[in-house]
Formats: C-alpha cells, structure tokens, sequence
C-alpha cells in the first residue's frame, strides 16, 4: 500500500509461516529500507485492519449501491456437515445463486477462497446475494 505521505509498505508471508512488514525506499521502489519481523498476533491484527475492514466495507458499500444485494456472514458450527469438507462440496453458488466471497478464520481473510479452501469449525464464511439466496446457504452450511 501507499500512505498519503506516500511512502510503500507491504506486509511478506513467508512459506515457513513467517510474516514482515517491510518499508521500501522512496528513490527505489523495488528496494528495501526497513523491515519488521511480526508475530503471529501481530500479523492477524494488521491483516484484520487491512482485510477484514476492508472487505466488509466493500461489500457494505455494495449492498448499499445494489438495490436486494444483501451480505450475511455465517459461522461454521462444530456440528455443520462441512466441518473438514471442501467449499466445492457445498455447491452453493450453483444450488442457490448466492456466492461465498471469504472466509474470516482466526481474525485473517481468505478472500475469494477456492474450491479446494476446506472449512473448519469457527470459521465465518461472507457471503453475498438475495435474500432468499444466504439463507439457503445458511441452511446448507447447518444442515448439508
């Protein structure tokens, strides 16, 4: 991201887990002059006010601007049938018109998750279209 005094941030995930905030150079984007080492608790309170605000904002903005567009975020009980199952076994979109656009779990955002994303319990999955539509999915989350 770019602040208003236009500096450059990034956050970096590492394939070992590891995440740094890093600062790049005003005179060398592609160069490095800071960077942070971030706990876990760390990383999931930059990703949450990064992401998770972010994203339900938009999604707000959208349900404002689109007339029957309704966001609903849905917990992913203990006892749903998808406990450990694939977002594609769900076919949500397909029986109910509705997308499933993230995921939050543990305070960080999947967004767009795949097919493949496999739900845990605790999860909270957004998801957005009429109604009738996130209700079903609702329904299909709780009950198969």
């Amino acid at each position: 991201m770019t602040t208003e005094r236009g500096r450059q941030l990034g956050i970096i995930s590492h394939r070992s887990g590891r995440r740094d905030l890093v600062v790049y150079d005003r005179e060398d984007p592609d160069s490095c002059v800071a960077t942070v080492a971030l706990t876990a608790e760390e990383a999931s309170a930059i990703a949450e006010l990064l992401g998770t605000g972010r994203i339900v904002e938009h999604l707000a903005e959208l349900h404002r601007q689109v007339e029957g567009l309704v966001t609903e975020q849905l917990p992913i009980a203990p006892g749903s049938p998808y406990v450990g199952r694939p977002l594609g076994d769900t076919q949500a979109r397909t029986r109910t018109s509705a997308s499933i656009v993230a995921v939050v779990r543990e305070g960080q955002v999947v967004a767009s998750p795949r097919p493949d994303f496999v739900f845990a319990a605790g999860d909270v999955v957004v998801v957005v279209g009429t109604g009738e539509g996130t209700a079903a999915v609702a329904a299909i989350l709780a009950d198969g």
